[in-house]
């Protein structure tokens, strides 16, 4: 089954303690991408400039990734985005962002890229994300991202995007400032009552929760010892998740809950090294096996207390 995904393919430039990069590849659409790419077949949807060379597109095209709908402006320059991380790794501090060709924008979807089985919709603007839905209208499931600024200054357009998609992906800070609840499991709620059958809240190094009608499950963070690069990994948690969901029949709570696995550990590998570095280079072997230690680290025997009888 197939999948497609709508968002920003861009330069990065990078700082964290452990190393610097001056440009690597990334965007919300190149991580989504390349994770999901492990489940099932991409289409990406988006806007080069002319300075995105064969070096970038090879790690499209090693991944299978169907690029035929991101457009290439000629005499344009790609979407840069530089950032800072400090120890910190929660809180990315932003030095510069140029959104060159990326500021206009259009997404235009071929025949392939509306066929597919199920769409993602990428941090862009409410309103595209609301059309590029309107030109999907027999996608059987349709994810959604959005940002702390699309929900402070275009809130209105962001609902009516939010009521016409099956889940959205967002983090624990965008959930309270959408629905202003202090409570997570509240402002999920209060989220499905837009619209969505899924919530999926994001908390950084905390893991995540999944929100469904008919309950909520909690995956932890892979335990890592040291995190070069955050960047994506929020993309890239989306891609494992979406990826694994295309690549199933039906989509239920049961494999809702196995997505959000794979999701983590699709992201838990994003952080191991800058940009795209470590998830370009994975292989099946290494996914197979930190599945199995997410397995290994939540199980627990069903065994229920019961107090001496001389306690």
């Amino acid at each position: 089954m197939s999948l497609t995904v709508v968002g920003s393919v861009a330069f990065d430039a990078l700082e964290t303690p452990f190393g610097k990069r001056e440009r690597v590849l990334g965007g919300a659409a190149t991580h989504f991408g390349l994770s999901a790419s492990f489940f099932t077949k991409v289409n990406a949807v988006g806007v080069v400039g002319g300075d995105f060379g064969d070096e970038e597109w090879v790690v499209f095209k090693r991944h299978s990734i169907n690029t035929d709908d991101v457009e290439v402006v000629p005499d344009g320059k790609t979407f840069f985005w530089s950032g800072r991380y400090d120890y910190d790794m929660s809180t990315a501090h932003t030095l510069d962002t140029q959104l060159n060709v990326f500021e206009t924008f259009d997404p235009k979807l071929s025949e392939n890229s509306k066929s597919a089985r199920l769409l993602f919709l990428a941090n862009i603007l409410p309103m595209l994300q609301k059309q590029v839905r309107e030109q999907m209208p027999n996608a059987k499931f349709v994810a959604m991202d959005t940002m702390n600024f699309w929900i402070s200054s275009m809130k209105d357009a962001l609902i009516e995007t939010i009521k016409i998609v099956d889940c959205i992906i967002i983090n624990d800070a965008e959930a309270r400032q959408l629905t202003d609840e202090a409570s997570i499991h509240v402002a999920a709620r209060k989220i499905m009552d837009i619209g969505p059958k899924a919530v999926v809240i994001k908390r950084g190094e905390y893991g995540a929760v999944l929100f469904t009608r008919g309950g909520y499950f909690v995956v932890p963070a892979y335990p890592l010892e040291i995190v070069f690069d955050p960047t994506g990994a929020g993309d890239t948690f989306a891609g494992g998740f979406m990826g694994y969901l295309a690549s199933q029949d039906a989509i239920t709570d049961d494999v809702l809950r196995r997505a959000m696995i794979y999701g983590s550990v699709m992201a838990s590998f994003n952080v191991e090294k800058f940009g795209t570095e470590r998830v370009d280079a994975l292989d099946y072997p290494e996914i197979n096996e930190r599945f199995k230690a997410f397995k290994t680290m939540t199980h627990f025997d069903d065994i229920p207390f019961e107090k001496a009888a001389n306690a």
